[in-house]
Protein backbone atom coordinates (compact mmCIF):
# COMPACT_ATOMS: atom_id res chain seq x y z
CA UNK A 1 0.00 0.00 0.00
CA UNK A 2 1.04 3.46 -0.83
CA UNK A 3 0.87 5.27 2.41
CA UNK A 4 0.56 9.12 0.02
CA UNK A 5 -3.00 7.14 -0.94
CA UNK A 6 -4.10 6.75 2.77
CA UNK A 7 -3.02 9.95 4.55
CA UNK A 8 -5.21 12.41 4.47
CA UNK A 9 -2.78 15.44 4.53
CA UNK A 10 -1.86 14.96 0.58
CA UNK A 11 -5.35 14.65 -0.59
CA UNK A 12 -7.21 17.42 -1.81
CA UNK A 13 -10.39 16.64 1.16
CA UNK A 14 -14.14 18.09 1.19
CA UNK A 15 -12.96 19.53 5.06
CA UNK A 16 -10.22 19.37 7.53
CA UNK A 17 -9.95 15.72 8.98
CA UNK A 18 -9.73 17.13 12.61
CA UNK A 19 -12.90 17.70 12.33
CA UNK A 20 -13.52 13.90 12.73
CA UNK A 21 -13.26 12.60 16.20
CA UNK A 22 -10.43 10.83 17.34
CA UNK A 23 -12.24 8.92 19.99
CA UNK A 24 -14.99 7.30 16.97
CA UNK A 25 -11.36 6.27 14.41
CA UNK A 26 -9.98 5.24 17.20
CA UNK A 27 -12.46 2.17 17.46
CA UNK A 28 -12.49 1.09 13.91
CA UNK A 29 -10.37 -1.97 13.07
CA UNK A 30 -6.44 -1.15 12.60
CA UNK A 31 -6.36 -1.95 8.71
CA UNK A 32 -9.53 0.98 8.19
CA UNK A 33 -9.30 4.38 8.09
CA UNK A 34 -12.13 7.06 8.03
CA UNK A 35 -11.57 10.60 6.55
CA UNK A 36 -13.47 13.44 4.77
CA UNK A 37 -14.59 12.78 0.78
CA UNK A 38 -11.52 13.28 -0.75
CA UNK A 39 -11.76 15.17 -4.82
CA UNK A 40 -10.32 11.44 -5.68
CA UNK A 41 -12.65 9.14 -4.46
CA UNK A 42 -14.92 8.84 -7.15
CA UNK A 43 -11.53 6.07 -8.25
CA UNK A 44 -12.11 4.60 -4.93
CA UNK A 45 -15.52 3.41 -5.28
CA UNK A 46 -17.51 6.03 -3.79
CA UNK A 47 -20.49 5.52 -5.97
CA UNK A 48 -20.39 1.77 -5.41
CA UNK A 49 -20.53 2.15 -2.04
CA UNK A 50 -23.53 4.43 -2.50
CA UNK A 51 -25.29 1.94 -4.75
CA UNK A 52 -26.34 -0.28 -1.40
CA UNK A 53 -28.91 2.23 -1.06
CA UNK A 54 -30.76 3.33 -3.93
CA UNK A 55 -29.93 3.74 -7.86
CA UNK A 56 -27.18 5.63 -8.54
CA UNK A 57 -26.71 6.93 -12.25
CA UNK A 58 -22.57 7.36 -12.36
CA UNK A 59 -22.74 10.71 -14.65
CA UNK A 60 -18.96 10.22 -14.81
CA UNK A 61 -15.96 11.24 -13.19
CA UNK A 62 -15.78 14.70 -14.28
CA UNK A 63 -19.40 15.45 -13.04
CA UNK A 64 -18.76 13.87 -9.62
CA UNK A 65 -15.78 15.93 -9.52
CA UNK A 66 -17.93 19.14 -10.10
CA UNK A 67 -20.63 18.11 -7.84
CA UNK A 68 -17.35 17.32 -4.88
CA UNK A 69 -16.20 20.81 -5.82
CA UNK A 70 -19.64 22.41 -5.54
CA UNK A 71 -20.39 20.81 -2.23
CA UNK A 72 -17.67 22.39 -0.57
CA UNK A 73 -17.64 25.86 -1.99
CA UNK A 74 -20.28 25.60 0.57
CA UNK A 75 -18.16 26.18 3.67
CA UNK A 76 -19.15 24.54 6.95
CA UNK A 77 -22.40 23.22 5.30
CA UNK A 78 -21.53 19.82 3.74
CA UNK A 79 -19.46 16.91 5.87
CA UNK A 80 -19.05 13.75 3.99
CA UNK A 81 -16.64 11.40 5.29
CA UNK A 82 -15.64 8.11 3.54
CA UNK A 83 -14.12 4.68 5.51
CA UNK A 84 -11.31 3.26 3.21
CA UNK A 85 -9.91 -0.10 3.52
CA UNK A 86 -6.03 0.66 3.42
CA UNK A 87 -4.88 -2.14 1.82
CA UNK A 88 -7.32 -2.22 -1.37
CA UNK A 89 -7.53 1.61 -1.05
CA UNK A 90 -11.06 1.25 -1.73
CA UNK A 91 -13.87 2.82 0.20
CA UNK A 92 -16.20 0.87 2.29
CA UNK A 93 -18.62 2.77 4.44
CA UNK A 94 -19.72 6.31 3.69
CA UNK A 95 -21.80 9.10 5.26
CA UNK A 96 -22.97 12.37 5.02
CA UNK A 97 -24.55 15.16 7.34
CA UNK A 98 -24.90 18.59 5.89
CA UNK A 99 -26.06 21.71 8.19
CA UNK A 100 -28.70 23.82 7.85
CA UNK A 101 -29.05 27.03 9.21
CA UNK A 102 -32.50 27.89 11.03
CA UNK A 103 -34.10 31.36 11.89
CA UNK A 104 -35.81 29.47 14.50
CA UNK A 105 -33.92 28.53 18.46
CA UNK A 106 -31.88 31.70 18.06
CA UNK A 107 -30.67 31.53 14.78
CA UNK A 108 -29.66 27.49 15.56
CA UNK A 109 -28.53 25.02 13.06
CA UNK A 110 -29.53 21.45 12.48
CA UNK A 111 -27.65 18.62 11.07
CA UNK A 112 -29.00 16.39 8.58
CA UNK A 113 -27.92 12.82 8.18
CA UNK A 114 -27.87 11.55 5.06
CA UNK A 115 -26.91 8.41 2.79
CA UNK A 116 -25.42 6.39 5.20
CA UNK A 117 -23.77 2.91 3.10
CA UNK A 118 -21.74 0.03 4.02
CA UNK A 119 -20.13 -2.04 1.14
CA UNK A 120 -22.24 -5.46 1.82
CA UNK A 121 -18.51 -7.06 2.80
CA UNK A 122 -17.91 -4.91 5.53
CA UNK A 123 -21.34 -4.81 7.11
CA UNK A 124 -21.71 -6.35 10.18
CA UNK A 125 -18.19 -4.69 12.05
CA UNK A 126 -20.04 -1.48 13.02
CA UNK A 127 -19.30 0.80 10.67
CA UNK A 128 -22.01 2.03 10.26
CA UNK A 129 -22.57 2.71 13.81
CA UNK A 130 -19.37 4.82 13.80
CA UNK A 131 -19.97 6.68 10.80
CA UNK A 132 -23.15 7.66 12.74
CA UNK A 133 -21.05 8.60 15.66
CA UNK A 134 -18.82 10.87 13.27
CA UNK A 135 -21.42 12.91 12.23
CA UNK A 136 -23.31 13.27 14.92
CA UNK A 137 -19.87 14.91 16.09
CA UNK A 138 -19.71 16.96 13.46
CA UNK A 139 -23.22 17.99 14.17
CA UNK A 140 -22.74 19.02 17.25
CA UNK A 141 -18.98 19.82 17.33
CA UNK A 142 -20.76 22.77 14.70
CA UNK A 143 -23.24 24.17 17.24
CA UNK A 144 -25.71 22.49 15.60
CA UNK A 145 -28.99 22.14 18.56
CA UNK A 146 -30.69 18.96 17.11
CA UNK A 147 -29.13 16.05 14.47
CA UNK A 148 -31.68 14.41 13.02
CA UNK A 149 -32.24 11.28 9.74
CA UNK A 150 -35.01 9.56 7.80
CA UNK A 151 -34.71 5.97 7.73
CA UNK A 152 -37.17 3.05 7.22
CA UNK A 153 -38.55 0.99 9.83
CA UNK A 154 -36.43 -1.66 9.56
CA UNK A 155 -33.69 0.20 10.43
CA UNK A 156 -35.35 1.70 13.51
CA UNK A 157 -33.28 -0.60 16.04
CA UNK A 158 -30.07 0.09 14.08
CA UNK A 159 -30.04 4.31 15.30
CA UNK A 160 -32.06 3.29 18.32
CA UNK A 161 -28.36 1.87 19.76
CA UNK A 162 -26.85 4.80 18.00
CA UNK A 163 -29.08 7.11 20.44
CA UNK A 164 -31.70 8.50 18.29
CA UNK A 165 -34.67 8.50 19.42
CA UNK A 166 -38.18 8.10 16.85
CA UNK A 167 -39.50 11.66 16.86
CA UNK A 168 -42.16 12.11 13.68
CA UNK A 169 -42.93 10.96 10.63
CA UNK A 170 -41.39 11.94 6.65
CA UNK A 171 -43.44 13.19 3.67
CA UNK A 172 -41.70 13.22 0.55
CA UNK A 173 -43.40 14.33 -3.19
CA UNK A 174 -40.98 12.85 -5.66
CA UNK A 175 -40.49 15.09 -9.08
CA UNK A 176 -41.35 13.26 -12.14
CA UNK A 177 -39.20 11.62 -13.98
CA UNK A 178 -36.91 14.00 -16.52
CA UNK A 179 -34.97 12.57 -19.81
CA UNK A 180 -31.72 13.78 -18.71
CA UNK A 181 -30.80 12.91 -15.53
CA UNK A 182 -28.30 15.85 -15.28
CA UNK A 183 -28.91 18.15 -12.46
CA UNK A 184 -30.62 21.53 -13.30
CA UNK A 185 -28.03 24.09 -11.82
Amino acid sequence: MSTTLADPASLDLMFPQELISLEVSAQLPSDLQMRPLASTDYKRGHLDVLSVLSIVNDLGEAAWVNQFHAMRATPSAYFSIVILDKASDKIVGVGTVFIERKFLRGLGSVGHIEDIAVDKSQQGKKLGLRIIQALTHISESSGCYKTILNCNDTNIPFYQKCGYVKKENEMAKYAPERDNHAPKL
